[in-house]
């Protein structure tokens, strides 16, 4: 009988639980913690890190506003508000998993305004969604749990001023809570603290902070603005010297003993500004800091590359998703030629950044990096960009011109690559190519040669899209174009048709290159081409087919190639580490351009300044080490040992990079200290 009514008590204490407002305060908090973990299994594999602690954290105050938001009202307004807000955030979490999927990347809110041409990709985002349906259902939970159990059980009457009181107290203590264990965890670079006060790095932000907290961040951020603080250790400008001199060879009569020959003196790529001006007549104190900054920077200095490629006409490309995978002697005969008749850059990466494509031609066009939350591209168009090709080569008297086989607008591209000098067509604004999916960068190149090849001097840049995902016979035309190629390769299906969209690229460059023949340029006509990202839209297992094992994520996933190459040049190997920010400083140096090398965040690859290459994520490598940002570990390289130090300066000039890129981008720099011709 004790047992029966002990039972009988506790039932009717759950009871009379479930009818108080809290039971549903702690169904929202518990809905989001579920959520949070899922979404961490899901994307990290583990719950074995410190981002799980403050994703239950900020679980509790997100809940507690729910509850709040839904409590204001009469029963029924209450009820559909508190179903809507589950429904919500319930799809926050959803969309981030599938756009991870598809793009590799966290959706930025700001990209948000961009889904309609994202839609495009349906078919993708479709297949995304079938494959993450494992954790998709299971995040409709909380969800289904309200309709079928809370809507009958829970109290959604509008609060009375005690209950309203005490839940508002409580959201305010469960906000600073976080906050005060961050404190006490320390404020170093990349810590929890210092990804929610001063540094904007999504990747490492969902990883420590959850993805709630980030999206917040994202938001507030976007909304009110966001200007990390600028801390560095400032250096005296550099003295500029006015003119180059170099330790010739004297002139010596015959009879007189030889001289020794002197090694070349090279000055740095630099341009004439004088930066201590600047700095005493700047009020704006973020402004004065980003002159203190590049004053401190160390040129890279001009070498024997210098100026090798002056006067010839230059091809720039960004080719959809290619990879050093695709490079076959027998497959793409025109890309083994190039890859090994050029420059052979053994060690170059191409990063991914926060809205791949776009951020990936933004960082090999401009030599910046991207900021995150926003499309840097779009953001740029208003922007002084002296030191793209574009704008550079047009103030040498070439004639710029760029192309697109895909619509005109995607990306607002109609906007940012005018603003970089050339005169732009894609398909809608005078590129006729067929309207397939994707379109055919041979008939581009077949179509946009005649419009520059009897120009005395020219500079083009093509943006493809033959190589694009979805990667199989049925939904790619370009695979199903060159299906007889791979066939019979022993490969997955995926693969074989990935192949198959690049031997479309190799005949385009196939094409490109007897046209120059034919016009009796080639000679005079450098071809650079690297990709936007790597082909995430093939698996880790297809990857792994092409590289005959494994790929490892971090760092291997991003291995790529760089094409630079002119007709007759004698083949030159690189073995220094590069990436695709590398690229502008690099053409620029070998054209002997007048640049800045101090105003770009990529550096010379020809030079002998330190290599650095940096990854979206934080992470990067060195010629001494490779160090990963969200594992926290560090990868010897060399047996000498490391400065003292050494790692936190290497994140300190990273993070610098990435805070003065974003400057260069919202302040519109160039323009307050590089002349507008």
């Amino acid at each position: 009988m004790r047992l029966v009514k002990r039972r009988s008590n506790a039932f009717n204490s759950l009871c009379t639980f479930f009818e108080t407002p809290y039971a549903r305060l702690l169904f929202h908090i518990t809905s989001f913690a579920y959520l949070e973990l899922l979404f961490r299994i899901w994307i990290y594999h583990s719950l074995l890190s410190i981002g799980v602690l403050y994703s239950l954290l900020y679980a509790i105050p997100a809940g507690t506003l729910v509850f709040l938001l839904s409590s204001f009202f009469p029963l029924k307004i209450n009820k559909l508000l508190s179903w809507l807000l589950i429904l919500v955030f319930t799809l926050m979490y959803v969309t981030q998993v599938v756009y991870r999927s598809v793009f590799h990347t966290f959706l930025s809110l700001y990209s948000i305004t961009g889904t309609g041409q994202v839609l495009q990709f349906w078919q993708q985002i479709l297949g995304a969604i079938l494959k993450s349906l494992p954790i998709i259902i299971p995040m409709f939970v909380p969800l289904v749990v309200m309709l079928l159990f809370g809507f009958k059980k829970f109290r959604f009457y509008p609060l009375v001023w005690r209950y309203l009181s005490v839940s508002l107290v409580f959201l305010c203590v469960m906000q600073i809570l976080p906050l005060l264990f961050m404190k006490m965890a320390g404020n170093q670079l990349y810590s929890p603290y210092d990804l929610y006060f001063r540094t904007s790095a999504p990747e490492l932000s969902m990883q420590k902070l959850g993805m709630l907290t980030t999206v917040r961040l994202d938001f507030q951020r976007l909304v009110f603005g966001f200007d990390p603080p600028q801390n560095f250790p400032v250096a005296k400008p550099m003295p500029q010297p006015q003119t180059e001199v170099t330790t010739p060879r004297e002139e010596q009569s015959e009879g007189e003993p030889t001289l020794p020959i002197q090694p070349p003196v090279y000055l740095p790529n630099i341009i004439d500004i004088d930066f201590n001006s600047l700095i005493k007549k700047e009020k704006n104190k973020t402004i004065k800091n980003m002159h203190s900054y590049f004053a401190s920077v160390q040129p890279s200095m001009k070498n024997e590359y210098t100026g090798m490629f002056k006067d010839c006409n230059l091809i720039l490309i960004t080719a959809e998703a290619y990879s050093h995978y695709v490079i076959d002697e027998d497959l793409t005969p025109t890309l083994y030629m190039m890859a090994n008749q050029g420059f052979k850059f053994d060690n170059f990466y191409n990063p991914v950044w926060g809205v791949s494509t776009s951020d990936g031609e933004y960082v090999a066009c401009t030599g910046l990096l991207p900021k995150a939350g926003v499309w840097s591209f779009f953001r740029s168009h208003k922007n002084h960009l002296p030191f793209v090709m574009g704008n550079q080569f047009l103030n040498q008297g070439y004639t710029s011109r760029a192309y697109h086989n895909h619509t005109y607008s995607y990306y607002e591209r109609d906007k940012s690559h005018p603003n970089m000098g050339y005169i732009y067509k894609g398909v809608g604004n005078g590129l006729n190519v067929t309207k397939q999916w994707p379109e055919s960068d041979l008939e581009m190149i077949d179509v946009t040669t005649p419009e520059y090849i009897n120009d005395e001097k020219f500079n083009v840049y093509y943006m493809t899209v033959s190589g694009h995902l979805n990667y199989s016979f049925y939904g790619n035309q370009m695979a199903n174009k060159n299906r007889e190629f791979v066939d019979a390769l022993p490969y997955s299906e995926p693969v074989k048709a990935y192949l198959a969209c690049n031997i479309e690229l190799d005949r385009a460059l196939e094409l490109l290159i007897e046209r120059l023949e034919q016009a009796g340029v080639a000679d005079k006509t450098v071809i650079a081409m690297s990709a936007d990202h790597y082909p995430y839209g093939l698996t880790m297992e297809n990857l792994g087919e092409l590289a005959g094992h494994p790929v490892e994520k971090n760092f291997e996933l991003y291995k790529s190639s760089l094409i630079l190459w002119k007709k007759g040049m004698e083949p030159i190997t690189i073995d220094r580490i590069c990436s695709s920010l590398d690229i502008i400083p690099t053409l620029s140096n070998l054209f002997g351009l007048e640049y800045d090398s101090r105003l770009l965040m990529g550096q010379d690859i020809l030079s002998d300044s330190p290599p650095l290459i940096i990854f979206g994520n934080r992470s990067w490598i060195t010629d001494r080490v490779r160090y990963n940002a969200p594992a926290n570990t560090l990868e010897r390289l060399t047996a000498e040992p490391l400065p003292k130090n050494y790692v936190s300066e290497i994140n300190r000039i990273v993070n610098d990079k990435f805070t003065y890129s974003a400057s260069i981008l919202d302040k519109n720099y160039y323009r307050l200290v590089v002349p507008q011709k």
